[in-house]
């Protein structure tokens, strides 16, 4: 059984959309593990990784979500399990996951550093299953050579296998491709592929939007298939709302206070994707109705606008189990654009 581990130098690289089109692309039979879960779910009292569940509602595997995790918070992982314990807790949920698959992939933390002080980090995690690590470097151009750059001089990358990187969401792969591909390769670092940007896979629902920030929909929900682009943190008032560009958009997503009434009915009359109304105030039922009979969800959350656009600004767009179009581009975008002969069994 072929053992991956993934992991990347900074959080939302794309290690989660990277394991879909792999697993969707080599067509084995695969299993998937996320020892130290971050993206929580709970429901019916189970507790478990939003990737886990996602991963296993896409690819039907018969495990259950809450197995592919070890722990949730590093303050319990701490007085909870010491590192021989974490070791034969990770051995025995690999046992269990890996049964009678070709190949299981490893999601490690949110960076290469995230769960050392628990011994859930990506290279305790390569050298606990004995797996292939590899490492998603993104960002601009200066972040991707400044991350590899810091990868050859400050990581040990000795006793366990190291594929390479996989370099993700390149705003400009021509230019990339001739001016700072050549330059990572002379450090001497394996590059298993170069991804572009697509802008088409950071969009995602108005439902996805609202199960992230736990919101609650008071109305238009028959409007939450609409599509998110841009977000818009409404501070001015209907009249500026009106005048402003930002509010032509039909694919975008206004912040508001539930009490500027102003604001919401401009954005309503423009036929926005939604209205997130912070501060957990109910606007008035002339607005109430309006928003059903336009089909325009109206999310009511509890923190203020300022929290809560910061958390929207960390949600990381990935596919829902019905999102099949998205999935199949992911699919696509690995197998235009990552060496996938390196992930076959048999490379050293």
């Amino acid at each position: 059984m072929d053992k991956f581990i993934i992991t990347s130098m900074r959080p939302s690289a794309g290690k989660t959309s990277l394991i879909i089109g792999l697993a969707r692309a080599l067509n084995k039979k695969m299993g998937y593990l996320k020892p130290f879960g971050a993206r929580l779910l709970y429901k019916k009292k189970r507790l478990w990784d939003y990737d886990a569940a996602l991963i296993t509602h896409i690819f039907n595997l018969e495990e259950n979500p809450e197995d592919m995790s070890i722990g949730f918070h590093h303050s319990k992982l701490l007085y909870s399990l010491d590192e021989k314990a974490t070791k034969e807790k990770l051995l025995k949920a690999l046992d269990h996951i890996g049964k009678n698959k070709d190949l299981i992939f490893v999601e490690a933390g949110k960076d290469i550093f995230y769960g050392t002080s628990v011994y859930l980090d990506a290279i305790s995690l390569t050298k606990i299953v004995e797996g292939r690590l590899l490492i998603m470097v993104s960002g601009d151009e200066d972040t991707i050579i400044d991350d590899v750059s810091f990868l050859t001089k400050y990581i040990r990358m000795d006793g366990f296998h190291f594929m390479g990187v996989v370099i993700n969401k390149v705003a400009k792969i021509d230019d990339f491709n001739d001016i700072y591909l050549p330059r990572i390769r002379q450090m001497g670092v394996p590059v298993l592929g170069v991804i572009p940007s697509f802008p088409e896979l950071t969009y995602f629902t108005a439902q996805y939007l609202a199960d992230r920030i736990f919101a609650k929909v008071l109305a238009g929900e028959s409007g939450l298939n609409r599509q998110v682009r841009n977000i818009v943190v409404g501070s001015m008032g209907g009249d500026a709302a009106v005048k402003s560009p930002l509010f032509q958009d039909h694919h975008q997503v206004l912040i508001t206070s539930g009490d500027r009434s102003d604001l919401i009915l401009t954005s309503l009359e423009n036929n926005v994707a939604a209205i997130i109304l912070s501060n957990n105030i109910v606007p008035s039922s002339v607005i109430l109705s309006k928003a059903e009979n336009l089909g325009i969800p109206l999310l009511l959350v509890s923190t203020d606008t300022h929290q809560t656009a910061k958390q929207i600004d960390g949600i990381e767009p990935l596919p829902t189990k019905e999102d099949t179009e998205k999935i199949n581009r992911i699919e696509k975008m690995i197998r235009d654009h990552v060496d996938l002969k390196m992930f076959t069994k048999g490379n050293p």
